[in-house]
């Protein structure tokens, strides 16, 4: 229950921090400081851990973000519900790049605790963050198959706030870093490695999917 009131209050002190309304607790998605929800590289929008299909339905976002999965109903009675950004421009001066970290630069294996060679990859990335009006970090934490899910899950967590805990300690805004972990869900390697039995040889090669990609937003 503890760590769950946790995640909601990140969630929410990150959706205040960038200028969201009083009403930030409705809202299944991040918003950026233009009013429009935040987006990966690939286009998908980034939820919250609270997020499912009903609240997705009575968020002014559900239907330009999860249509696919909302009632009929839902977006076909309220197309005017999807949010457009408060400054009617276009995207021009917005400014993204998705960098992709491997776990082992930054962590040992099995470990969430940062190496130097990860702080400074880190340093860079401040660096970038500083060079531009940053909105917001997005570092998504990942983990090979190896073990359980459960544990996957809480270790790709762990990674992905060692890495906020970081850049905001190199003066980055805390309401600025969006975490999140993925676990071992979504793997670059595919079956290329083969069996399941850990060693060094597996290890190796599931080294891929060992990562934190990390996604830098703002204007110019």
């Amino acid at each position: 229950m503890i760590k769950n009131i946790a995640k909601k209050s990140l969630v929410l002190v990150l959706l205040a921090g960038i200028g969201f309304s009083a009403v930030a607790q409705e809202r299944v998605y991040a918003i950026d400081q233009r009013g429009a929800v935040v987006k990966s590289g690939t286009g998908l929008c980034w939820r919250d851990g609270y997020w499912t299909p009903a609240a997705a339905a009575k968020d002014p976002a559900g239907c330009e973000c999860d249509k696919d999965l909302l009632p009929a109903e839902a977006c076909g009675a309220k197309p005017e519900a999807a949010v457009t950004p408060t400054t009617p421009t276009t995207k021009t001066g917005i400014v993204g790049e998705k960098i992709t970290v491997a776990a082992d630069a930054l962590f040992d294996f099995n470990k969430a605790v940062l190496r130097p060679e990860g702080k400074a990859k880190l340093d860079d990335i401040v660096a970038k963050s500083k060079a531009i009006k940053l909105e917001v970090i997005l570092a998504v934490g990942h983990t090979d198959r190896i073990g359980g899910d459960a544990y996957n899950q809480k270790l790709s967590e762990k990674r992905a706030a060692a890495v906020k805990e970081y850049l905001v300690s190199k003066g980055v805004e805390a309401n600025r870093v969006y975490t999140e972990g993925k676990g071992k869900k979504q793997p670059k390697t595919g079956d290329t490695c083969k069996g399941n039995k850990k060693s060094k040889a597996l290890i190796d090669c599931l080294q891929p999917d060992r990562r934190v990609d990390i996604e830098v937003i703002g204007t110019k």
